[in-house]
């Protein structure tokens, strides 16, 4: 099967459509076409179990909207013309679209005419009376014939109809895996195995609330999901799984009731993002691993607030949510006259800053939250840098912050990042800081060669036992040498350093250490501060044009 996307790929590359995030987005509503034919099915069959009426999609006539194709050939049929109105209008049934009725059945100019004409429109029509208007704007841009009409052959004979929701999960990934470059708006895909350790450390439960406001292709809301599932799995429903070249956990759930599976499915998971590429590619990806019920939502969230009847139309939780997870762009830039008030900080304009205080107003009290936030976030030393992380350290609670190697996000981005672990409400006392110095892959310029040095796993340990490592921390010696990859600062301390929450600032050097440092941290600490220097002479050029203005 990812031969067979491999091969789709190479077709689409060579057939003069290059941008892969432009080709997930046309696969993904091919597999749409393909799998709703077995739904209908199976909610047709589970209807008749249940003594139920139930209505087919494919039920009905279809109004044409391009008259050349009145005539749609079947290999079982014969060429069946279209019924004309008494209007004049032509009509087909609406059975032609089945993908079994016309995909193997259309080829060259006449594939790509009835799919940009016919298909898409009234796929459109049915996203935009289910849970989430999936197909909203989708458009055909696959126009060169032979290229569609090898793209459909092989997605034919995918077999995704068979296949469970781990493996149509993991084909899509593989689908979304050659999304090589950050996306317009600085968005990127964050690699699965951050996503998954960030994910097990925040420990979401059933019947909590789980919340990424930037969901991008939904990776953390999938690894929620999986996460749980795992959580409720008897030892005969756990496997092993090699994914990227690692061995994953798996569980099938099993322990789950009917109700539990409700829940997950309709009341759990939430999300928005602003580019309607993503939304659709979450869609896709939450789909395809039993979650069509998830509605990704297309907004931008530091412009646009929802009220109370807003958020009970959309089912969203209306005293903010048990967990949020995300990574939200880097080093993008929001119109001043555009910033929801709710969200602002100071003056500034950086949506790095801007997700984070709207995050934190996005938790009901005592909700926690795992944040990847670019390093500057973390000692920035604008006003509303200080402003944010006093607010974080004074009024709520820092629970960890874990820095990530300086290569992790390659090839989409070389900025230095760190994961940020906070609860709503309380003060902070002490703050777990975590040093990942190799995150089990090669940290070269596409970061995707496993290797065995793996500091994640024993990092996630040290957090799950935070009162003990804390207690460890401070039964030390203090003139002893610590060789640990982790450390806490305490809330003076914090205070005395403009609440810096960089890890290295606070990092246990010995006199040999501190002389020894890998020259990597102390490329990614001069990175970070050109970045925020970058920052601060943007803000500042902002600020003399408003004043010539």
């Amino acid at each position: 099967m990812r031969r067979s996307i491999d091969q789709i790929r190479d077709y689409l590359f060579g057939g003069g459509y290059p941008d892969p995030v432009s080709n997930a987005e046309q696969l993904s509503f091919l597999f749409f076409f393909y799998l709703l034919e077995s739904i209908d099915d199976e909610n047709k069959v589970r209807a008749e179990v249940l003594k139920q009426p139930y209505t087919s999609l494919f039920n009905g006539d279809w109004t044409l909207r391009n008259p050349t194709n009145a005539t749609i050939p079947s290999a079982h049929e014969g060429n069946l013309a279209a019924t004309v109105l008494q209007t004049g209008t032509p009509t087909i049934p609406r059975s032609r679209f089945r993908w079994s009725a016309w995909a193997s059945e259309l080829t060259g100019d006449a594939l790509v005419r009835f799919v940009r004409d016919e298909v898409f429109p009234f796929f459109a029509e049915i996203g935009a009376a289910g849970a989430h208007d999936f197909m909203r704007g989708a458009r055909l841009g696959i126009n060169e014939p032979t290229v569609l009409s090898q793209v459909v052959r092989l997605v034919d004979g995918l077999g995704l109809a068979d296949a469970d929701s781990d493996t149509k999960g993991d084909l899509f990934e593989h689908v979304l895996r050659q999304i090589r470059q950050a996306g317009e708006l600085g968005q990127f895909r964050t690699p699965r195995h951050i996503i998954r350790s960030v994910v097990e450390m925040v420990d979401p439960t059933l019947g909590e609330t789980i919340y990424d406001p930037a969901a991008g292709t939904a990776g953390f809301l999938v690894a929620a999901y999986n996460h749980i599932r795992l959580a409720h799995s008897s030892p005969d429903a756990i496997s092993e799984a090699e994914v990227d070249g690692k061995s994953q956990r798996r569980g099938l759930g099993d322990r789950l009731t009917p109700e539990d599976l409700v829940v997950l499915q309709r009341k759990t998971f939430f999300g928005n993002d602003v580019d309607p590429k993503m939304v659709r590619l979450a869609t896709m990806n939450l789909t395809l691993r039993g979650l069509a019920n998830v509605r990704i939502l297309q907004r931008n969230v530091l412009t646009a607030v929802l009220g109370d009847e807003q958020k009970a139309g959309h089912g969203l939780p209306r005293d903010g949510f048990d967990v949020v997870l995300a990574n939200p762009p880097f080093s993008g830039r929001v119109d001043k006259d555009r910033i929801a008030e709710e969200v602002r900080v100071g003056a500034t304009s950086s949506t790095e800053l801007l997700f984070l205080k709207y995050m934190l107003d996005s938790l009901r009290s005592d909700g926690r939250a795992a944040v990847i936030v670019p390093e500057g976030v973390l000692f920035g030393s604008t006003a509303a840098h200080k402003t944010l992380r006093r607010q974080l350290v004074e009024n709520n609670q820092v629970d960890a912050v874990m820095s990530l190697p300086g290569g992790v996000f390659h090839p989409y981005s070389g900025v230095k990042t760190s994961a940020l672990f906070f609860r709503k409400g309380g003060q902070t006392e002490h703050v777990l800081f975590l040093h990942v110095e190799q995150d089990g892959y090669a940290l070269d310029a596409n970061h995707d060669t496993p290797i065995d040095k793996d500091d994640l796993p024993r990092l996630a340990k040290v957090y799950a036992q935070r009162d003990e490592s804390l207690a460890q921390w401070q039964a030390r010696e203090p003139e002893a040498e610590w060789n640990g990859k982790w450390w806490f600062a305490d809330a003076p301390a914090l205070r005395a350093n403009d609440y810096n929450l960089s890890a290295s600032r606070y990092r246990p050097l010995s006199e040999a250490q501190a002389e020894h440092r890998n020259p990597r941290e102390l490329l990614d600490e001069l990175i970070a501060l050109q970045l925020e220097c970058t920052e601060e002479m943007e803000t500042l050029r902002m600020l003399l044009a408003e004043l010539d203005g």
